[in-house]
C-alpha cells in the first residue's frame, strides 16, 4: 500500500490590529463562539496574503484604515486545523469602534464580539498558537518603540 499523501497547507492572512491609546497599546481581537484571535481568512486562489489580511480586517472589523507603520514583516503559525498555516502581519490603526461585518455565506457576522485590550487580557483569552503570536507582535513594537509596552508582556 501507497503511503498516505498529506494534502498542502491552506494559508489564511490576518492583521494583528493595534491601537495606541493614553493606557498603552491595545490589541484587537474577535471572538467567533469561544475563540479569541484576530481578524484573519483564508486567501484567494491568486490573492496576495498581505492583500487577503488587508481585507479580513476590512469584512471582519470594519477597518479600512490600516497603517502598516511596523513594515510588511509577518508571524505564520506552524500547521493547525487541517494543515492550515495562519500568517499575520502588524498594522495599525486609530479606530476604536469596529463593525463586525456580515458574512454573506452566513447572513451574519461571523464573529460574536470584539474587544480592545492590552497584551496581558490577550494572553489571558487565547489559545497558544495566538498568543505566539501576540508575543511576536509586542515584541515588534517593543523594538520600533513607537508605542509604550512596558509592563504589557
Amino acid at each position: 500500500m501507497g503511503r498516505k499523501r498529506l494534502s498542502a497547507s491552506r494559508l489564511s492572512a490576518g492583521v494583528v490590529v493595534v491601537r495606541d491609546t493614553r493606557d498603552g497599546p491595545r490589541f484587537l481581537l474577535l471572538r467567533a463562539y469561544r475563540n479569541w484571535d484576530f481578524p484573519k481568512g483564508l486567501v484567494e486562489p491568486g490573492e496576495d496574503p498581505l492583500a487577503a489580511a488587508l481585507r479580513e480586517a476590512r469584512e471582519e472589523a470594519g477597518l479600512d484604515d490600516l497603517e502598516l507603520a511596523f513594515g510588511r514583516d509577518y508571524y505564520e503559525t506552524p500547521p493547525y486545523s487541517g494543515n492550515k498555516v495562519a500568517r499575520y502581519y502588524l498594522a495599525r490603526t486609530r479606530r476604536e469602534t469596529v463593525t463586525l461585518g456580515v458574512n454573506p455565506a452566513l447572513g451574519r457576522p461571523e464573529h460574536h464580539e470584539y474587544r480592545w485590550v492590552d497584551a496581558r487580557e490577550a494572553a489571558a483569552l487565547t489559545v497558544p498558537r495566538i498568543r505566539a503570536v501576540l508575543a511576536w507582535a509586542v515584541a515588534k513594537l517593543a523594538a520600533f518603540g513607537s508605542l509604550e509596552t512596558r509592563g504589557q508582556e
